[in-house]
């Protein structure tokens, strides 16, 4: 594409995250190398903050021990321009030494008695102090001037975190002037004022953000970018106070620091990290995301390799959702020289193959929406129970029933609304006013809705709304007025405390939610529940209230007692020409949290019946799929990434083996398609074409296979 920016052509990158004594024993040579072999266009070298790798003029910028009058950003960006390949100067501007802190104190976090927040031996410098406002663009223009890099990028340009209030004058005096408010107390979420101030420092990080595109730009060009790194996982983010979405609406270029695979989201989760922030901020913005090659298991060992099939597969996972690879190390001289061959095969197969990989937008009915306010005003203090795990039963439902779903933001609903046919809401139990008003106008539009739990019980600061409009829109009336405030764990329970052994009756046989379930009556369930009735909806399923597990002896239903007659899976027609979908039990979270099949296809059967048949993609056979489906103008682009074996511990993955055969259909009512070319395999195979779906095979998948349609 002509007169594209740098920003918009720099795929694949490169970080040597520098170690302090790096200054003293790094191998430039060594990293020309091997930039040149793994087809590197930018990398990403440290400059300031915490250390500083150049002999900067400002004394109190603490410099590496190491340095001994070398410059190590200038050998860097020198050995860069060599090869032609761009530059982003990274910092890491959260803390500073305890000389800096002495000297200027008034820019530092302080606690409630005036003491200084501080960790790992450095002090945590204030957001809205001098140290952001004055001390930071002076070092920002220092960089550019002297190193002329393309960019800046931060690790930890955030601050601290939701539970270090800083009480300094400049945070005192500004949260008054801007709010009316004194700071709270103690971090409290039923205090008003700490809701307001979680909201204030959302702010506050935006307009250091703002601040700091102002500097670089000023004395870099218009196309000096400052860029804060941020994490791709809506629902843990909040923890560091900046607001993902606003962050993807002003970045013309995302840096995701996202390289854990952990064992609630597995690897799977990298494509829809791609996913969520294209949806934010647009489907033809390059976002590279850091990956580690150390170990990033259970226990993190920073010097030793990660094993190479899975850090390979985190990356396919990451380039399935449109993320282009960063490599990351940690110290310049490796002893475990493994990690240096862990991605040349697939940067090489990502340079052959770019083309596919970039200005397309994905081909999706689906659209699951989150919400960091959310996140903030329902989920608290304990966000992976109450947001985390409904959104990843759900998303993980999508995925092995390999139906393709984009990641919606909650103020994005009426932006997709034309585009997708269901919208998805795990347990979104806080939401704005708006929010509601655009959930109600896509479902008078026609739209399909499948929600859960205690979704639209809450207004934006996390209050209990008096009446419902979610509810009333669908004719369900809620016995229970505010959400469940004891969420429980199977880890809770013995065998002696039965109160999750419960199971869903199942009352409608033959409907498409209960497909595959002909020969019970019952499925477990294992959850908790809201209490709910509708003259207007059909009941799937009620509730099977617990009954003991231990001794066997007494393990059965009382005969009184088989059926409570709540009803936990509520659906039919919303009046306006779509489905509804209401999991009264919390059978998202339950999923997440027992890996139970039963409560994925129930998931997933649910949504596909939201779809009324308007399915985009059918991918028939046997193994574990993750399935991304795009369109560029003259083709389609199907990236499926075999996941077979790495769902046995999630995020972990020792070895794969090969799946297949699989039928493949492709909805393309105004597309004529002539074959099929199998990138990672190298061969094509014949099409059919019959009731608006392009069909063909593929006899297998090894690791990946990228399939290109046209």
């Amino acid at each position: 594409m002509p007169n594209q920016k740098w920003y918009q052509t720099t795929y694949r990158w490169c970080q040597t995250n520098l170690t302090e004594i790096d200054a003293e024993i790094c191998d430039i040579e060594f990293w020309k190398q091997y930039w040149e072999e793994n087809q590197i266009q930018g990398i990403i070298v440290n400059a300031g903050g915490i250390v500083a790798y150049y002999p900067s003029k400002y004394p109190l910028q603490y410099r590496s021990k190491y340095l001994k009058g070398g410059d190590l950003v200038k050998t860097f960006t020198d050995a860069a321009r060599e090869k032609g390949i761009r530059v982003l100067a990274r910092m890491d501007i959260n803390r500073a030494t305890k000389e800096f802190a002495e000297a200027h104190p008034q820019w530092f976090a302080q606690d409630k008695n005036g003491e200084l927040y501080s960790a790992g031996g450095r002090y945590f410098s204030c957001v809205n102090s001098g140290y952001y406002k004055e001390y930071i663009p002076m070092l920002l223009q220092e960089i550019i001037e002297t190193y002329r890099p393309d960019g800046i990028t931060d690790n930890s340009w955030q601050g601290t975190s939701a539970k270090q209030i800083c009480y300094c004058e400049n945070c005192r005096k500004k949260f008054k002037e801007d709010t009316g408010l004194d700071l709270p107390e103690k971090p409290d979420w039923n205090d008003k004022a700490y809701k307001v101030w979680i909201k204030w420092s959302f702010q506050s990080r935006l307009d250091n953000w703002d601040l700091f595109n102002e500097v670089t730009k000023k004395y870099g060009g218009e196309d000096c970018l400052w860029l804060g790194m941020v994490n791709a996982n809506p629902v843990a983010s909040h923890c560091a106070l900046y607001d993902i979405k606003e962050v993807g609406e002003r970045s013309a270029l995302i840096m995701t620091d996202h390289q854990s695979r952990d064992t609630l989201n597995g690897l799977e989760q990298n494509s829809l990290n791609g996913m969520l922030l294209h949806a934010i901020s647009g489907w033809d913005v390059v976002i590279p995301e850091s990956m580690a090659n150390y170990v990033r298991g259970v226990q993190t060992f920073r010097r030793a390799s990660n094993p190479k099939l899975e850090t390979q597969k985190w990356i396919q996972e990451g380039i399935a959702g449109g993320i282009s690879p960063w490599v990351h190390y940690v110290g310049g001289l490796q002893e475990d020289r493994r990690q240096y061959d862990n991605c040349k095969d697939i940067m090489k197969w990502h340079l052959e193959n770019e083309e596919y990989l970039y200005h397309r937008t994905p081909i999706s009915q689906v659209g699951l929406v989150w919400s960091q306010l959310n996140v903030n005003f329902y989920g608290k203090d304990n966000s992976q129970l109450r947001c985390a795990e409904p959104w990843r039963g759900f998303t993980r439902a999508l995925t092995r029933a390999r139906i393709p779903g984009i990641p919606i933001h909650a103020d994005h609903i009426s932006r997709y609304a034309s585009q997708l046919s269901v919208m998805v809401l795990p347990e979104l139990a806080s939401m704005t006013d708006d929010q509601v008003e655009a959930v109600e106008n896509f479902v008078k539009q026609g739209g399909s809705m499948v929600y859960t739990g205690a979704t639209g019980m809450l207004d934006e600061w996390g209050d209990p709304r008096k009446t419902f409009p979610l509810d009333e829109l669908f004719g369900i009336k809620r016995r229970t007025k505010a959400p469940i405030e004891e969420l429980k764990t199977a880890a809770t329970e013995d065998w002696e405390q039965f109160s999750l052994h419960n199971y869903l009756r199942l009352k409608a046989p033959g409907h498409q939610i209960l497909q595959g379930f002909e020969n019970t009556d019952i499925l477990p369930f294992g959850g908790q529940y809201y209490e709910v009735e509708s003259d207007n909806l059909q009941t799937v399923a009620t509730l099977v209230p617990a009954f003991p597990i231990y001794p066997p002896e007494i393990s059965f239903m009382d005969p009184d007692k088989t059926d409570s007659g709540l009803p936990m899976i509520l659906c039919g027609d919303t009046g306006y020409g779509g489905k509804v979908v209401y999991f009264a039990g919390d059978i998202d979270r339950r999923y997440c949290q027992y890996s139970m099949g039963d409560h994925g296809d129930l998931i997933a059967q649910a949504v596909r019946y939201a779809l009324q048949g308007k399915e985009t993609l059918k991918v028939n056979g046997k193994g574990y799929l993750d399935c991304r489906l795009y369109r560029q103008e003259k083709r389609f682009v199907l990236h499926t990434v075999n996941l077979s074996g790495a769902n046995q511990f999630p995020g972990l993955l020792e070895e794969e083996y090969t799946v297949g055969p699989f039928e493949v259909s492709v909805k393309a009512e105004d597309f004529s398609a002539k074959q099929a070319m199998l990138k990672c395999s190298g061969k094509t195979v014949p099409v059919s074409y019959a009731d608006g779906w392009i069909t063909f095979l593929v006899d297998h998948i090894d690791s990946q296979e990228l399939i290109v349609i046209e």
